[in-house]
């Protein structure tokens, strides 16, 4: 039996996806039960934040996939470990071994790893590039117009599509070899935002312009959609280039045994998302 935890996010639903698609016993951690049935899946209520409710979700579970940066991830794995856990698939961040603890995102990132090493459990860390799902925050852009003003338009990212990382994680939980090992997921190519901007005019048929916008403006618009602390924090990594995501790796491909899907095909897949 695999946990999954965050089953309905854009890593959780494929990887849940990928472990029924295989015969695996699948429960899906999650806050409330969906309305209907799911074939294939057993959904458990439980809160990450409280590692206490968690007991019945990882009670006969064999392996978990995880989501960084509870409050008390000591108390999580403590719980995993009582309940008899055998395997730990981490989901972390690609800053994460940089040691830079000022930074508020590779912060959260680095002490959930930590706390998972001094667990005592067999783990396998992910540490993904950036997500291609994370065109879908252009949606208010594309709503309102064809002109899509995005900030960072220098920086090139080897974006991952999120089902390849699922893909690694189901991997990791199925396979053995694969504890003690930390991997960093990427995509096939490092595209800029206007090129992403291409694939997805073509794909959606729409005659889509890119606009860079300014460092200035996207602090602020950025400031209204997420916590100073992490607005600070990808200025970090995408402006002072403390964070590198444009290298391509072979990881998807060493792991799985399949080449990582492109950004056309990720877009190709998730098109009504856009309509």
């Amino acid at each position: 039996m695999i946990l999954v935890s965050g089953s309905t996010g854009n890593i959780g639903s494929e990887l849940v996806s990928i472990l029924v698609s295989s015969g695996e016993p699948v429960r899906a951690l999650v806050r409330t039960p969906p309305a209907a049935p799911v074939p294939g899946v057993e959904h458990v209520v439980g809160d990450l934040d409280d590692p206490a409710s968690l007991a019945p979700a990882l009670d006969g579970v064999t392996g978990a996939f995880l989501l960084p940066g509870y409050a008390d991830m000591p108390g999580v794995y403590a719980e995993a470990r009582r309940a008899g856990v055998q395997h730990v698939v981490q989901l972390s961040g690609a800053s994460a071994g940089s040691g830079d603890m000022t930074n508020a995102v590779t912060r959260y990132m680095a002490a959930t790893e930590r706390a998972l090493h001094e667990s005592g459990l067999p783990w396998t860390i992910l540490r993904p590039s950036a997500f291609m799902s994370n065109t879908l925050r252009w949606l208010p852009k594309l709503r309102a117009g064809d002109t899509l003003r995005l900030p960072f338009a220098n920086l090139r990212t080897a974006a991952v599509d999120p089902h390849d990382v699922a893909a690694v994680a189901a991997t990791a939980l199925l396979d053995g070899g694969h504890e003690g090992r930390t991997y960093y997921p990427t995509g096939p190519e490092p595209l800029l935002p206007a090129e992403q901007v291409a694939v997805l005019a073509d794909v959606l048929d729409r005659d889509l312009r890119f606009e860079a916008q300014p460092d200035d403006e996207a602090r602020t618009e950025m400031t209204g959609q997420m916590p100073a602390e992490y607005v600070d924090a990808f200025f970090d990594f995408y402006v002072n280039g403390s964070l590198d995501e444009s290298i391509v790796r072979p990881t998807v491909q060493d792991v799985t045994g399949t080449p990582p899907r492109t950004f056309r095909r990720w877009a190709e897949t998730h098109a009504t998302a856009f309509t």
